[in-house]
């Protein structure tokens, strides 16, 4: 049919917090036949990011902490694929799927939220050995590597082995890495009673902040009040400073403190997608897209873009303030960009975002937590806890996923925390290679505890 006899289409690349709410605010608004909906992502699910410190310490399913596109977004077409390119004279997108040949797909409206990735910096042997918390394969996989530290301790005779797979380092004192420490140390306490030759006594847990507190958006007051709270379980919590080296799992401090440590967690801050820089749009000083209050992307008026990979001018604060990139603003900001669209189609005006914040909630454990809301009233301990789960099980997107992570949580009030390792899933094919290939071969176990199958000219299979 030619263009102008189809439905113009709204794309949307992405299909995180922004991608997901703007595509159901859209929907929810649309007109029959008054336009057609694509979302473009190379996952298949939209991950609830607060989760993940839950779902590593295994409070949480890992299935539980994710909405599966296709059935959120009926009445939508969704395309897994990674967007490459963007065409704005011709109004194409150019979309890189799974399998196949890369494709063109035209849209006549476009919302660009890719969201962001984790931001590191060039420190010596971390993209070795880190381990980031920005998807649920990550938090299961930490989960996984965590309770296989505690098996390889209690089973080695080996002291200095031993101390290493019992040192658990965390680099970042924002919401991720707070929420992580505090949720791996319980679970890590929890599993303990299950060793013979392993206590809580034997483990060290680190945390590194490079300001001069951490949560810096609860206040100071409740920043010290956490960094106290983590301090009384054991965990030690160092501020401005940064971790310098960790070549070989050996990790060295800029204030001089160095241990061996096999667990690596990484988790200080995020950057936009890198894949922004081939959509051909205007960026902001810190590599963000540069839009305007409406949401609109300076110099398009068929372009929004919201969420983590957007510099959003921040109405609320003031001149010169931009939105942080978190969960409640991207949330929000998908509302104003869905309801721009659909004004845009009808030739009504747009309208500009702002949004006050309502405040901010962490747990750092089990019954244990801090919040602020309105910017005035402060909770700690259970009652914060407590509003942290009321708060995020409501703004889980679905109501079959809210079911199941109430159901997950209830579940937890009568029966023992899980806390079974499956480190194979990281390579669940070795059993399989291992049975598969003929003799001869060389079994040999290497210091991680994975089993490398040499063949007999020389090839190493895993």
């Amino acid at each position: 049919m030619p263009r102008t006899a189809k439905p113009p289409r709204i794309l949307v690349v992405g299909g995180g917090y922004a991608g997901l709410f703007t595509a159901l605010r859209v929907l929810k608004k649309l007109r029959k036949d008054e336009a057609t909906v694509t979302v473009v992502d190379p996952r298949s699910y939209m991950t609830y990011l607060p989760f993940l410190p839950e779902a590593a310490g295994g409070n949480v399913a890992d299935r539980n902490l994710v909405a599966p596109l296709r059935p959120a977004l009926k009445g939508a077409d969704v395309v897994t694929g990674h967007v490459v390119g963007v065409d704005h004279t011709r109004r194409t997108v150019t979309v890189v799927p799974p399998a196949g040949d890369e494709y063109e797909l035209d849209f006549d409206y476009l919302v660009v939220a890719t969201g962001s990735v984790s931001r590191t910096f060039p420190v010596p042997g971390l993209a070795d050995h880190g381990i980031g918390l920005k998807t649920v394969e990550e938090a299961v996989s930490l989960r996984n590597h965590v309770l296989w530290q505690l098996d390889k301790a209690d089973s080695t005779t080996d002291p200095d082995a031993r101390r290493k797979a019992l040192t658990f380092v965390f680099v970042g004192g924002g919401f991720a890495g707070v929420e992580a420490v505090g949720e791996i140390e319980d679970m890590a306490r929890d599993a303990a009673k299950n060793y013979r030759h392993i206590s809580r006594d034997d483990m060290r847990f680190i945390l590194v902040e490079a300001a001069n507190r951490i949560l810096p958006e609860m206040g100071p007051d409740l920043g010290l009040w956490t960094k106290r709270k983590l301090e009384e379980r054991g965990i030690e919590v160092y501020l401005e400073t940064s971790m310098e080296s960790c070549v070989d799992q050996q990790v060295v401090l800029k204030n001089g403190v160095e241990t061996p440590a096999s667990t690596i967690v990484w988790t200080a801050g995020v950057k936009p997608s890198p894949l922004l820089t081939d959509f051909g749009l205007p960026f902001g000083p810190r590599g963000h897209i540069d839009t305007a209050a409406t949401l609109q992307v300076q110099g398009f008026d068929n372009v929004w873009s919201a969420g983590d990979n957007a510099q959003v001018p921040d109405l609320a604060v003031g001149e010169g303030a931009w939105c942080p990139p978190n969960a409640q603003h991207a949330c929000r900001q998908a509302t104003v960009v869905g309801d721009n669209i659909i004004a845009r189609l009808r030739g009504r005006r747009q309208q500009e975002y702002k949004h006050k914040n309502l405040g901010a909630v962490a747990s750092i454990g089990l019954h244990k937590g801090v919040a602020i809301m309105f910017g005035r009233i402060k909770l700690k301990g259970r009652p914060a806890w407590w509003f942290h789960r009321l708060y995020h099980g409501a703004m889980m997107p679905t109501m079959n996923r809210k079911i199941r992570v109430f159901l997950d949580w209830t579940l937890a009030m009568f029966l023992r925390r899980e806390t079974v390792g499956l480190p194979e899933m990281a390579h669940p094919r070795e059993a399989f290679v291992e049975a598969a290939l003929p003799e001869p071969m060389l079994r040999r176990a290497n210091r991680s505890g994975n089993l490398s199958l040499v063949t007999g000219d020389g090839h190493s299979v895993r």
